[in-house]
């Protein structure tokens, strides 16, 4: 299994098996890092504009899946941060309380991690990003658990969800201002 600096299990065995899409690839097929951050790398961007700017990894933008000549892992450039608002491995849904500073249901859980160098520093591999609950992301690093492991949400969470949306169901309720300022 996949391991962080610390030594502690990231849950997956390969990373790339999470990944739909880079994050830098367009709906057309092409490769956003290459042309918007092309003086990054020179070489890699004249690459890629040779081919029009095609990804090498999607293939042809007809065509379902990447089908194109690399894998996911050949690319120098790439990148996979999920967007959804849930937790992949139980599936707890994000509910965020405007201007309250309580912790977020959700943290983000990294797949990939830097790989040390000859002088001690890490370079940044692939960035890969998923969600996890916060009971998933401690159960995850602190022991065998995996990221793809079928599970329900912790009890602990559910509660804390249902709470904050009571919360919110009560923001949305409508109470005038002359019922307000009656009560005190």
């Amino acid at each position: 299994m996949e391991k962080t600096d610390a030594g502690t299990a990231v849950g997956v065995d390969d990373p790339y098996a999470h990944v739909d899409r880079c994050d830098h690839l367009t709906d057309g097929g092409k490769c956003r890092f290459a042309v918007e951050h092309g003086e990054r790398d020179p070489e890699f961007a004249d690459a890629r504009s040779r081919e029009e700017f095609q990804c090498p990894v999607a293939g042809p933008p007809e065509e379902e899946g990447p089908t194109g000549p690399w894998e996911w892992a050949d690319c120098p450039h790439f990148r996979c941060r999920n967007r959804d608002r849930a937790c992949i491995r139980c599936g707890l849904e994000e509910v965020r309380m405007a201007h309250d500073d309580a912790r977020p249901l959700l943290e983000e859980h990294h797949l990939s991690y830097a790989d040390a160098s000859s002088e001690g520093e890490g370079d940044p591999t692939h960035e890969i990003t998923v969600y996890l609950c916060r009971w998933c992301h401690a159960k995850v690093h602190g022991s065998w658990a995996r990221v793809d492991d079928d599970v329900n949400p912790d009890p602990e969470a559910v509660a804390e969800r249902e709470s904050r949306r009571a919360e919110e169901q009560s923001e949305l309720g409508f109470e005038s201002a002359a019922e307000r300022f009656d009560r005190e």
